[in-house]
């Protein structure tokens, strides 16, 4: 700040030096100028005035000597402009000069002058020409050599006297400078202290003018501000002491209805899909109506309010909210407090048992019955005949293992939504896990027989997968694709890049395929295209589902394209593995 201040000041002195030297520099030279050249013209003016009393030829002999006495060139000129007899020039060589200024003006006043550069000199010449009896001219020409002497020589005064005058402005404006610099130094230490967050003791400036009152209001205002910090401290620290020990999430609106704070629980809460909640209104930041909603209940009211909600949209979180206010704060300003009871996990678990129970009631019934009736038929007197009671035995047995199959799966999806299952990422070859699970599905395809082909490069890009899983994938695709492809028919399973982020593993059939009306509900649990055909595989409607489930966990994705009569291509996205 000091540099600046200083050269603002100089510069402005420095400036105004500048000027003043430069007016006066303009208009003594003027004058300077204007003197010597009138002195100089009535000087030459009485050499002619002397030269015309002589006659033309006395005039023309003595030219040399009478140029040397005035220091002038002399020149006779005839009435027709000739030039009859020149100080410094040979008369031939000369041309007429009737149309010169100084001989115009001469011929009209008797005497004229003027003022020309002379490229022979290098310098202004003055010319003077006076009108003689006979009707001709005499001219005197001097180069104004004086004039230039005169003004160097006030340069150099000028340049002297504006030296002189600077070096005393130099200290001068040095110690106006310092004189505001150092309270205002004072002013910007102390600030920054303020800023830092240290304590910045008071400002001592003693001083009658501005800077002096400036410093008093300063200090002032210093007080009042850390009096008000001392306060929100205080309030501050009470509320993050009772935020920290609560494990559900806390949330605090100001009187503007904007988030004002909020506890570590509820900042793990929302971080992942909100973010940064601070100083935003409710739907500003989390963009609900539900919860808004409840907040504008409770402003109604001014009552507490509950109510049940779901934020988020990637990953749906639902909570038992309580809003109700917050009194007695300084200042008489009114809080709202809100308080996040997360039951999400509550929830998923209430309906999967109601989904559970809805499902495996509808899908167990059915082999039940039969189960249930073959043994009716059993114990009604069929167990002697060994024959028919050794077939009812397969049909119970057929049921019974389509129930464990029903349960495995439903245990499988319920893992898998709970996130009971461990998932072990790594780097997983698609050629490798092909080669793996071919061989398992080509003695079921061979027997119904359909040809299966593979074209699953080496060169594929890893993926980023579990390999059990992956496995388990793999075979669920494929085994819907024998089940649902009649002979003689074809499966084929390929892989490759699609752009930069996806590996896509393609298992296509040429089997019954599915209307695009169903196509949308396929991965739903227990939903089947072919009801009756779908039991009769032993399949139960989970396989999909399970895969798809299995894909969200691998952060990828299922898509199918199928047509009916035409046949079916699942695609499966995984993400390429990066190190």
């Amino acid at each position: 700040m000091k540099s600046r201040l200083f050269i603002k000041v100089l510069g402005t002195y420095l400036i105004l030096i500048i000027l003043a030297s430069s007016v006066i520099y303009y208009l003594v030279g003027q004058q300077i100028r204007a003197g010597t050249v009138e002195r100089i013209e009535k000087e030459l003016l009485t050499f002619a005035q002397v030269i015309n009393s002589e006659s033309r030829l006395e005039a023309g002999e003595r030219i040399g000597r009478l140029a040397e006495i005035s220091k002038s060139r002399i020149t006779l000129i005839a009435p027709g402009g000739e030039i009859i007899a020149d100080s410094e020039h040979e008369v031939s060589t000369m041309e007429k000069h009737l149309t010169r200024p100084e001989i115009q003006e001469a011929r009209v006043r008797g005497s004229g002058k003027a003022i020309r550069y002379s490229r022979t000199v290098g310098t202004d010449m003055l010319y003077v020409a006076l009108s003689r009896g006979d009707g001709g001219f005499i001219r005197l020409a001097k180069p104004l050599h004086e004039i230039r002497s005169i003004m160097d020589s006030l340069y150099r005064s000028l340049f002297v006297s504006i030296l002189i005058m600077v070096f005393p402005s130099l200290i001068f404006a040095l110690i106006f400078s310092y004189r505001y610099y150092s309270p205002i130094k004072e002013m910007e230490d102390f600030t920054e202290k303020l800023r830092e967050g240290k304590e910045p003791g008071s400002l001592l400036i003693r001083k009658n003018d501005e800077l002096g009152q400036l410093a008093k209001n300063i200090n002032f205002l210093v007080e009042e501000l850390q009096s008000q910090i001392r306060s929100v401290s205080e309030e501050k620290g009470k509320l993050i002491a009772a935020f920290a020990s609560m494990s559900e999430g806390v949330l605090l609106l100001n009187g503007d209805n904007k988030i004002e704070i909020y506890n570590r629980a509820f900042r793990k809460m929302i971080a992942a899909e909100y973010g940064e909640a601070a100083g935003k209104t409710l739907m500003e930041a989390f963009r609900n109506i539900e919860l808004q909603k409840a907040f504008e209940s409770f402003r109604a009211a001014r009552q507490p309010v509950r109510e049940e909600i779901v934020l988020g949209e990637i990953s749906p979180m639902t909570f038992n909210i309580s809003i109700s206010s917050v009194a007695g704060l300084p200042g008489g300003e009114e809080k709202t407090l809100i308080v996040f009871h997360d039951v999400t996990r509550v929830k998923k678990l209430e309906r999967m048992r109601v989904d559970f129970v809805a499902n495996v009631t509808h899908e167990i019934k059915t082999p039940l019955t039969a189960i249930l009736g073959f043994i009716e038929t059993l114990e009604g007197g069929a167990i002697e005949d060994r024959e028919t009671a050794l077939r009812f035995l397969g049909i119970i047995s057929r049921h019974a293992e389509r129930m464990n199959r029903l349960l495995e799966d439903l245990l499988t999806i319920s893992n898998i939504e709970l996130g009971e299952i461990k998932f072990y990422f790594e780097s997983v070859s698609l050629s490798g896990i092909a080669e793996s699970v071919l061989p398992m599905i080509e003695s079921r395809a061979g027997e119904k027989g359909l040809a299966v082909s593979r074209d699953v490069p080496e060169t594929t890009p890893p993926v980023r997968a579990d390999r059990d899983r992956l496995v388990q994938i793999l075979l669920n695709v494929l085994d819907n694709a024998v089940k649902f492809t009649p002979a003689p028919g074809r499966i084929s399973v390929s892989a490759l890049r699609e752009g930069g982020q996806w590996v896509v593993l393609r298992v296509a059939d040429t089997g019954v395929g599915v209307p695009k009306s169903e196509i949308s509900r396929l991965g739903e649990r227990f939903y089947r295209v072919d009801k009756t055909r779908s039991r009769e595989l032993g399949g139960t409607g989970l396989g999909l589902s399970i895969v798809k489930h299995l894909m969200q966990a691998h952060q990828g994705k299922m898509e199918i394209e199928s047509q009916l009569g035409q046949g079916t291509t699942v695609s499966l996205y995984f993400p390429v593995y990066k190190e």
